[in-house]
């Protein structure tokens, strides 16, 4: 099968197109906004950006799947940038989406967010409404239903995977603005204090990026007609706290940490993680790879690249008094 993976230098991206290389044809296109060039595994690779339609549809030439990673998924940055997120989010995925109808593309999996579900108490389920709580989580749920209606008004097939906080080697943890793991790998191994948003009390569950990539496989060789579904993926019952993360982190990466507080960031949802109930069901998906062992790979993968500054590759649109202090001074 020919397959076109968008954001393919991507964390997901990447090792979804690498895994698929094995019994088919992969094309995909990134511009490294959010991903690391010696992510791109080999493929037939274009260097576009997904708001490029044009340019797009060309790439997506005799293509059968899309697989849509991309986005710039900045929940936290997307209350002081929500024009550049949702232009990416919302544009990017009607863009993508356009380019497949173009080319008579069978099958659209789109990759949601947790951030549809915002502030209920979780874990988060399929059918629960969609209440996003930031501009991030509203552009996901308005692309989803870009893709409901351009379903209804061309056929076109797609499928909504919802992930936990993916992690894993090959994350650009160079970012300020996400991926709380890397951050915090980041800083310890440059001898800087772990930074807490709030109290750390606030959970979350983490989701191995190889766990991810082996759903989308089950979901594509089953070859089941698939449409409309929603999905989370990602394990059940391994929520942790921040500050428990933090302490985890510490003895992986043999530095004990300590810490900075700042005030919570705004409208940041104090508890988030979904039931994968679903898929277990239908797919016969249990995840494999625990957050010890996502840690621990991390830890080695940073410490043979070498630890980085961080890039404030975004700008802020607009400052507040609720801005946080560390993207304001840029003190991450």
């Amino acid at each position: 099968m020919k397959i076109f993976v968008t954001g393919i230098a991507g964390l997901l991206g990447s090792n979804i197109a690498r895994r698929l290389t094995k019994d088919n044809e992969i094309s995909g296109c990134d511009t490294f906004i959010g991903g690391l060039r010696d992510n791109v595994p080999d493929c037939n690779f274009h260097e576009i950006d997904i708001l490029n339609t044009k340019a797009l549809t060309k790439a997506m030439d005799d293509c059968e799947l899309v697989i849509h990673t991309a986005a710039l998924p900045y929940e936290g940055l997307s209350v002081f940038s929500p024009a550049i997120v949702t232009q990416n989010i919302v544009g990017g995925t009607v863009s993508t989406a356009s380019a497949a109808l173009a080319n008579n593309i069978d099958m659209f999996i789109n990759f949601s967010s947790m951030a549809r579900y915002g502030n209920q108490e979780p874990p988060f389920t399929e059918d629960m409404p969609t209440l996003p709580q930031d501009p991030y989580g509203l552009a996901k749920v308005q692309a989803e239903e870009h893709l409901a209606l351009l379903y209804k008004l061309h056929g076109l097939k797609y499928i909504t995977i919802v992930p936990h906080n993916v992690v894993g080697v090959g994350q650009r943890y160079m970012d300020p603005y996400r991926n709380v793991v890397a951050i915090m790998i980041n800083r310890l191994k440059q001898a800087k204090k772990i930074i807490i948003y709030g109290d750390g009390e606030q959970k979350r569950s983490f989701s191995n990026v190889m766990d991810c990539v082996d759903a989308i496989e089950r979901i594509i060789e089953s070859k089941r007609d698939l449409t409309e579904e929603i999905y989370n993926i990602g394990p059940d019952d391994n929520e942790i706290s921040i500050k428990e993360l933090a302490q985890k982190i510490g003895h992986y990466c043999e530095k004990y940490p300590h810490f900075d507080y700042y005030p919570e960031r705004p409208a940041e949802v104090k508890n988030a993680w979904c039931s994968s109930e679903k898929i277990k069901h239908d797919f016969n998906y249990n995840t494999k790879v625990t957050l010890d062992q996502t840690i621990h790979e991390m830890c080695k993968w940073i410490d043979r690249r070498g630890p980085e500054e961080f890039d404030y590759a975004l700008d802020l649109e607009f400052i507040t008094e609720e801005t946080p202090k560390t993207w304001v001074e840029r003190l991450i």
